[in-house]
């Protein structure tokens, strides 16, 4: 691709987003960022990377995470500061990481509020990546060897925490379609028109 244009995507559990984002970069010959990131935010900061890995989970077990927004606003906290390893600040490295991918390279870039994240930059789409819980637990019975029940309970949690991980950082609803601008059943398109929807949409947009 001669432009830098940036692809973000969300997904929920078991829709497929994740498979998406990866034929994407492959099909564009652009590079794809997941948990790469937790790796180049750890490089830059300096901070353990394990911190990185950990931060959400961290969240997960605290009722502020619940009941309270963090919203990311950009600014990073001094390594002299008792907060620098903070679960905000570790946030903060990954947006800064983020934002340098989106403006040095073309590439595709899964979860981590990606989208909100870039939402004044120019040159990225923003994609959110659906399917019915049928589908869902389908796909994820796939992958993991559970009871039913077991892995509709799995399911659901991921969703629960993800949406609210968004929401404590970006104020928004996960899946409110007016976050992205191009919102996919994977269910009715299946991965690879998936992909060829969205680069179809990227051939418009940006010409």
């Amino acid at each position: 691709m001669k432009d830098k244009i940036v692809i973000t995507i969300a997904r929920q559990y078991g829709s497929g987003g994740r498979t998406i984002g990866k034929m994407l970069s492959e099909k564009l010959g652009i590079h794809y960022y997941d948990k790469e990131l937790l790796k180049l935010a750890s490089e830059d900061s300096g901070i353990n990377e394990a911190l990185f890995a950990n931060a959400d989970e961290k969240l997960k077990s605290t009722s502020l995470f619940k009941i309270a927004h963090s919203v990311y606003q950009g600014e990073l906290i001094p390594p002299e500061s008792d907060d620098f390893v903070s679960t905000q600040n570790l946030f903060n490295y990954q947006a800064k990481i983020i934002k340098r991918l989106a403006e040095e390279e073309a590439c595709v870039i899964v979860g981590r509020c990606a989208d909100f994240i870039l939402k004044d930059y120019d040159n990225v789409l923003s994609v959110f990546i659906h399917a019915p819980h049928e589908y869902c637990m389908e796909q994820a019975a796939k992958k993991h060897s559970m009871p039913s029940k077991e892995l509709e309970r799995f399911i659901l949690k991921t969703d629960k925490h993800k949406a609210e991980y968004y929401k404590y950082y970006t104020g928004r609803e996960w899946t409110d379609a007016r976050n992205y601008d191009l919102c996919l059943d994977s269910s009715k398109l299946g991965y690879e028109r998936c992909v060829d929807e969205i680069i179809s949409y990227i051939n418009v947009r940006f010409n």
